[in-house]
């Protein structure tokens, strides 16, 4: 077995953390598989929704330490070893145009909840339980948890995590908006690829130019983000993907979009 295995089902690509007795702490060979599998994922016509998972009991506790220890870098080799190797997954994720839910049960700690958030939806277990722990160590997060947290539940909520590194349980979570859905542990894997498959069975470029247009529109004014859905809205309309929904939609039947 891998430590990183993906598969593709009925439009919907999962990638597992496959190292359970390490609580998916992540290698520099999972990163790697992980960044390409993303980058498989974002080729393939075939995949529509991506869902991150870890196996066992939880989700991911960052990186192996034990892989790593001894390792000394000077301060340049440092930062290039984060931007080259760690941040792969980061800018892999940011060039996925189809959406990405994670399913998070038990722990994810430090990068592995900077991993979580780079998906577009986190859905919780009951165990769930986030902390970015950086701080603990006398660290600044790593993998793009200054990015991602304030954007997700609020500068004064991201500070509050970020300088503390306490943990939030799952119902804390749903409360600050870290997540959008809470279940039960053996319940949430299965909620989680209900809303793939959902969304899998919508205009597929019309859910890749949503995705893109909200990311856009973060950085944006008004007029540009209008200016800027105008012009969306004038390419999907002339799609084959657009004209098959809204026939769908008249004839009271369910959409087939074709394979590109």
């Amino acid at each position: 077995m891998s430590d990183l295995e993906y598969s593709v089902k009925d439009g919907v690509a999962t990638i597992l953390l496959n190292r359970p007795e390490r609580k998916n702490a992540f290698t520099l060979e999972m990163i790697d598989e992980w960044a390409r599998v993303l980058r498989e994922a974002e080729a393939d016509d075939d995949v529509r929704v991506v869902v991150l998972t870890g196996a066992g009991d939880a989700f991911c506790s960052g990186v192996d330490l034990g892989k790593f220890k001894g390792e000394k870098r000077g301060p340049l080799a440092e930062k290039e070893y984060l931007s080259r190797r760690i941040h792969q997954v980061a800018y892999a994720m940011q060039a996925l145009s189809k959406p990405a839910i994670a399913a998070v049960r038990g722990v994810a700690v430090g990068a592995g909840m900077d991993m979580s958030l780079m998906c577009d939806i986190r859905l919780a277990g009951r165990s769930a339980r986030f902390s970015e722990g950086y701080i603990r160590v006398g660290l600044v997060p790593g993998d793009g948890g200054c990015y991602y947290l304030p954007r997700i539940v609020g500068v004064a909520n991201a500070l509050r995590l970020l300088w503390t590194g306490d943990f939030v349980g799952a119902d804390e979570a749903l409360r600050i908006g870290l997540v959008s859905e809470v279940h039960e542990d053996d319940a949430v894997l299965d909620a989680a690829y209900e809303l793939a498959r959902a969304i899998a069975a919508r205009a597929p470029l019309a859910v890749q130019v949503i995705k893109r247009s909200v990311y856009q529109g973060l950085d944006q004014d008004l007029r540009t983000a209008l200016d800027m859905i105008s012009s969306h809205m004038a390419v999907i309309t002339s799609t084959e993907d657009s004209a098959e929904a809204f026939a769908a939609f008249t004839e009271k039947r369910d959409p087939v979009f074709r394979r590109r």
